[in-house]
């Protein structure tokens, strides 16, 4: 079955978490002693209904704030889809969690509240969404039942959404009118909206078509390890194995191995449950050569004529996501990209940019918590890599403190510098 992972992302008290366990709720996919432990601290917090948000809000003290902190991670599957939800906060000092758990997500569901209309974090997520690549968004105006179910509410807030998402790199808008709270639209069409004609959130989530997201061109195998089984009956088996980032490996495919540059042809693939004539991302998989020649952890396996970008001088968009210190000018900051580990040098801050008008700072000198913006990095080592918006994987890297070893950064490369 196909897997399809999607983030939620919205302002405070959109209804995010109400939203997920109305999906889990509605889909029978949750335990009966789950559902018994969430309605009695439903009846403990004095609420005079079942609170759903209780299913993903597990913390302490987003129960007591009634706000989502952490990424909540839940898991369920339909006769049609296996789905992966990753519950992310909406608050403003957690954006760095929002990027965590959006960074792999298929699909972005914003909520609104049909009150309040776009606010400033609606913005700010959809923009991190389109940011972070996520090629499917789905706007989901919620509590409609607050507003009599109203049409005319629903358009005006489509619009207003629509106008802001012109300005930012979207290939898939959907808008939805739900009530997460009564289940308006979530698993089924509402009788409460006549008017809408759209399908409901899970048969759009069943549907949506996201196999072509995948780049199946650009054949790359970062190198994770090298098997080399000491048995007599594989005295002389040699693989690399690792994760196929993008394109497309078969046997007989000539290839080149990165940085050394030496080139040989593929004489097998094997997985965990044997040979394969083919291979694409994301399997993993343990690639065999016809030649003898030296590859180690780090190197990248791809097409001879297909090679991504070789260079030390990296452009790329940066997350700085720790309390402690900043990110400045002359840094030197362990690299970590696809499994290839450098050093590397904050070469220049060319602006800081503001998540809610879009405006680029270019007089700041810093970033700090929370803050992103566009970094000339320079590294000890070349890396291979590709453009974030034609592959997530070879496009994004880790920064981490060679102190501490805390990931402090993460980044979208978006060119090499010239």
């Amino acid at each position: 079955m196909e897997l399809l992972r999607f983030a939620t992302a919205g302002s405070v008290d959109d209804g995010k978490s109400t939203l997920i366990g109305r999906l889990l709720y509605d889909t029978k996919t949750i335990f009966e002693d789950q559902l018994e432990a969430v309605e009695r601290t439903s009846e403990a917090m004095g609420a005079g209904y079942v609170n759903l948000a209780l299913l993903t809000d597990g913390l302490r003290a987003e129960r007591e704030q009634g706000i989502t902190i952490d990424v909540a991670y839940r898991y369920f599957a339909t006769p049609k889809r296996k789905f992966i939800i990753a519950d992310t906060p909406g608050h403003i000092q957690y954006t760095r969690n929002m990027i965590t758990g959006a960074s792999t997500a298929d699909l972005a569901l914003v909520l609104i509240d049909a009150r309040k209309g776009v606010l400033e974090q609606s913005r700010r997520h959809a923009f991190l969404a389109s940011l972070l690549g996520i090629p499917h968004l789905v706007l989901c105006v919620n509590k409609m039942d607050l507003v009599d179910y109203s049409q005319e509410r629903f358009e005006e807030l489509k619009d207003e959404f629509r106008h802001f998402a012109a300005r930012l790199d979207i290939a898939d808008l959907t808008f939805i009118p739900v009530s997460a709270l009564r289940g308006d639209n979530v698993v089924d069409r509402s009788a409460n909206m006549g008017w809408y004609e759209g399908s409901s959130l899970l048969h759009h989530l069943e549907e949506v078509h996201i196999a072509s997201d995948r780049n199946l061109i650009d054949a790359r195998l970062p190198v994770q390890y090298v098997l080399r089984p000491q048995s007599d009956e594989h005295h002389d088996y040699r693989g690399y194995a690792g994760r196929i980032v993008g394109g497309v490996l078969k046997p007989g495919d000539d290839i080149v191995v990165l940085p050394s540059g030496f080139e040989s042809t593929i004489a097998a693939i094997d997985t965990y449950d044997g040979p394969v004539a083919e291979a694409f991302a994301p399997m993993s998989v343990a690639v065999r050569l016809t030649d003898d020649i030296d590859v180690s952890r780090g190197d990248m396996i791809c097409r001879r004529q297909n090679r991504p970008t070789a260079g030390q001088d990296i452009d790329a968009m940066v997350c700085w996501m720790t309390e402690s210190g900043s990110l400045r000018q002359g840094q030197k900051l362990a690299l970590k990209h696809t499994t290839r580990s450098v050093r590397a040098v904050v070469k220049d801050i060319k602006y800081r940019l503001d998540v809610n008008t879009l405006h680029r700072d270019e007089t700041v000198d810093s970033l700090i918590l929370n803050e992103i913006g566009r970094v000339a990095l320079r590294t000890t080592q070349p890396l291979f890599f590709d453009r974030y918006s034609r592959n997530r994987e070879t496009g994004s890297f880790i920064l981490i403190d060679e102190v501490t070893g805390a990931t402090v950064a993460a980044g979208m490369i978006q060119d090499r510098v010239h």
